[in-house]
């Protein structure tokens, strides 16, 4: 088969939708030899994403997101004869002519719509004419699907749900090490209770804060709270909140980090606390756990398919549950190296390769389906 993958978005982003369809791109690039590959990514984007003798780059001129881009980008796709395009940001191209198959991460967008712009609004509102016309759909985790077919009435023949991975490179490291250069590097304290994410109201950073504020002044707890991540939508009243409980001196935002850095703060934190009240798949507690890290998960939507019994899970609304887990975590050694080894034990089910197998399977029912 010839297997178009839309990477446009990579010259915008290099996170989120873009890493997924880099790190399943490069999970085939190790299993797959026979089919051939067109990475189709935006005209100044220069980019090696996958060096494969089976991988080949080719440009687009028409950019994604864009007011015309259902216009012209199918007519652009059509000259390069693919068997099977793959559209990672779940919007295909009308006029496509090949088999189609689509990414849904989440759907956020319509339980959260306040947090899109006016375009970003028209263009995840074609989610469900998307699901009707296209020939596959993939979602990364069941509750994905449970929400697409709910919500949108996507054709469940038509899903296949297919995991995603923590990356190799989260990995467990000497945790003294760690320590030393997070603390050289950002000047935080020795011990810390992590969040990583986008700073918007989604992550119910709020809750979190709240929950926090109580494990200070009921059990007098010292650890600090660290918030890496950049600022998303509505960001404004977490910072608010901080002050508003006097929480300044204790609570750190260190914005957007590198893969680099993030690998030690995984390793230094004492607990990776994920309050997330909405999550497509759940990649951070993943990637925390594969690092040996802790974990604290809400019990909402995907998270606790990702974390299975290697996390304590609490309700995403319930400050005093987060509270007293904290507490739990912090002062109980024992639990800690508990969830350090479940949680390691756990990431290990969940890999590229097996996500690049799987999708390949799906793409060669959605080119069967076209015969």
């Amino acid at each position: 088969m010839k297997i178009g993958i839309d990477f446009r978005l990579h010259h915008y982003q290099q996170a989120g939708i873009t890493l997924y369809a880099k790190r399943l791109a490069q999970g085939m690039a190790e299993i797959d030899r026979e089919n051939e590959f067109v990475l189709l990514q935006h005209w100044q984007d220069n980019a090696a994403l996958v060096e494969a003798p089976n991988f080949r780059r080719h440009s687009l001129l028409t950019p994604p997101h864009h007011r015309f881009e259902q216009r012209f980008l199918g007519k652009e796709i059509n000259w390069q004869h693919l068997d099977v395009l793959h559209s990672p940001d779940f919007i295909p191209p009308f006029g496509a002519r090949c088999a189609t198959v689509i990414t849904i991460h989440d759907l956020a967008f319509l339980r959260y719509p306040y947090l899109l712009t006016k375009e970003a609004a028209r263009y995840y509102a074609q989610v469900d004419r998307a699901t009707r016309r296209v020939d596959r759909i993939i979602a990364v985790s069941q509750s994905t699907r449970n929400d697409l077919v709910n919500m949108v009435g996507a054709p469940e023949e038509k899903i296949s749900v297919i995991y995603e991975a923590a990356a190799p490179f989260y990995r467990p490291l000497d945790r003294e090490a760690a320590y030393s250069w997070v603390q050289k590097r950002y000047r935080l304290p020795a011990e810390f209770i992590l969040f990583v994410s986008t700073i918007e109201p989604r992550k119910n950073i709020v809750t979190l804060l709240r929950a926090y504020h109580q494990y200070r002044q009921r059990y007098h707890g010292e650890l600090a709270l660290v918030l890496a991540g950049a600022p998303g939508w509505h960001y404004e009243e977490i910072y608010q909140e901080v002050a508003s409980l006097d929480l300044g001196p204790h609570v750190f935002f260190l914005n957007r980090v590198s893969n680099e850095e993030l690998l030690r703060l995984y390793n230094a934190a004492s607990i990776l606390v994920h309050p997330a009240l909405y999550e497509g798949f759940g990649l951070t507690p993943l990637e925390a756990m594969a690092c040996g890290a802790p974990v604290i998960v809400s019990n909402a939507s995907s998270l606790p398919e990702v974390v299975g019994d290697a996390a304590l899970l609490v309700d995403p609304t319930d400050v005093e549950g987060w509270t007293v887990a904290m507490h739990r975590l912090a002062e109980n050694e024992s639990l800690r190296q508990s969830l350090r080894e479940k949680g390691l034990k756990r990431a290990k089910l969940f890999s590229w390769q097996k996500a690049a197998r799987e999708t390949l399977q799906v793409y060669r029912d959605a080119y069967l389906s076209r015969q």
